[in-house]
């Protein structure tokens, strides 16, 4: 079946940095697209960032523009959300996702809080 398993999340200080990782099984990785949602206290679940299963293409939300970067590592079936220049409006629980047969599929979640 398929499996999500986000990490990385934690405290930092307004203008630090978190790595997060997401580890993918149960499909072939290398042909799906991937995002990073996340979901702060009393709002709805928002697009953070998605990127192409081949070409590379990436998208952003306009909030994490030029601080945030989404990567992949297809041999090690990895997805990476390198988040810089932190804000105390980035705390919220993170998530990635995939699209697989027509149902979108989430990890547990790692949550990432940014103090002022």
């Amino acid at each position: 079946q398929v499996q999500l398993v986000e990490s990385g999340g934690g405290l930092v200080q307004s203008g630090g940095s978190l790595r997060l990782s997401c580890a993918a099984s149960g499909f072939t990785f290398s042909s799906y697209p991937m995002r990073w949602y996340r979901q702060a206290p009393g709002k709805e679940r928002e697009l953070v960032a998605s990127l192409t299963s081949t070409e590379g293409s990436t998208n952003y939300a306009d909030s994490v523009k030029g601080r945030f970067t989404i990567s992949r590592g297809n041999a090690k079936n990895m997805v990476y959300l390198q988040m810089n220049g932190l804000k105390p409006e980035d705390t919220a629980v993170y998530y990635c996702s995939a699209l697989i047969r027509g149902v979108r599929n989430w990890g547990q979640g790692t949550q990432v809080t940014v103090s002022s």
